[in-house]
């Protein structure tokens, strides 16, 4: 009883009540707030963490998770991940810190030694070393002009396999920005046409997924020896690619 006891206090002791920061709106303080609505946290990391995996991405891979926040996405990845295979770039390291301290543990950063780079340009990967196969942007080049999408693209492709792609989403409208920099919490909208012609400048083609998202659209900028043909002719699905 004694031990018994002893544990129940220890438990109340420990038992910080878990804030979702559902009381925030979308760019608020709280680190789930600060990256989107916080209703949706845990659809948005399910719906990417399912798309790369349909796209073929594999424990053995090395994933580059642009704009990494506070591990939405990545609490999902670095667990699937062979330890050191997570890479995540993010200006605001706070966010990370929080996303370490509340959702994934440091215990878990020991064992999967993922790396993590603060900083707000691909510029940080000069001289890292870091070869990557899959690239992930969520929600980030929905607030950033063409200049910052350009860099983006142009940047990370030394950087990732020549039968690799970046997934990132956008919006979608009847004209393309033509502001610079980036313009978060605002939002941008591009035509798929204004896509197109921005990433044949930086090397990679362009697909638009048929893949669900609760506001944006998916883009698939791919190098030359990534394979779209499993799905030219097919739903994007687990089964199309498994079965194909």
């Amino acid at each position: 009883m004694i031990g018994f006891r002893k544990r129940d206090e220890a438990t109340k002791a420990g038992d910080e009540k878990e804030s979702l920061g559902l009381e925030f709106g979308a760019g608020g303080s709280h680190y789930r707030a600060y990256v989107g609505p916080p209703q949706d946290y845990d659809l948005i990391a399910a719906m990417t963490f399912n798309l790369m995996t349909t796209l073929g991405l594999r424990q053995s891979h090395t994933l580059l998770d642009i704009g990494c926040g506070s591990l939405r996405c990545g609490r999902l990845f670095i667990p699937y991940l062979n330890a050191g295979n997570y890479v995540g770039i993010e200006p605001n390291q706070w966010l990370v810190d929080e996303g370490i301290r509340k959702e994934i543990g440091a215990d878990l950063i020991r064992i999967k030694r993922p790396k993590f780079y603060f900083s707000d340009s691909p510029a940080i990967l000069a001289g890292s070393g870091v070869t990557v196969d899959l690239a992930v942007a969520q929600s980030i080049f929905s607030h950033t002009g063409p200049d910052l999408i350009n860099a983006w693209l142009t940047g990370i492709f030394p950087f990732l396999s020549p039968a690799g792609a970046l997934a990132a989403t956008f919006l979608t409208g009847d004209t393309d920005c033509e502001a610079t920099g980036w313009l978060y919490p605002g939002c941008v909208k591009y035509t798929p046409q204004g896509l197109a012609k921005l990433a044949g400048a930086a090397g990679y083609s362009l697909k638009i997924l048929d893949w669900w998202h609760p506001r944006q659209v998916w883009g698939l900028f791919y190098r030359e020896k990534f394979d779209c043909s499993w799905f030219a002719q097919k739903p994007l699905s687990w089964n199309a690619r498994y079965s194909s």
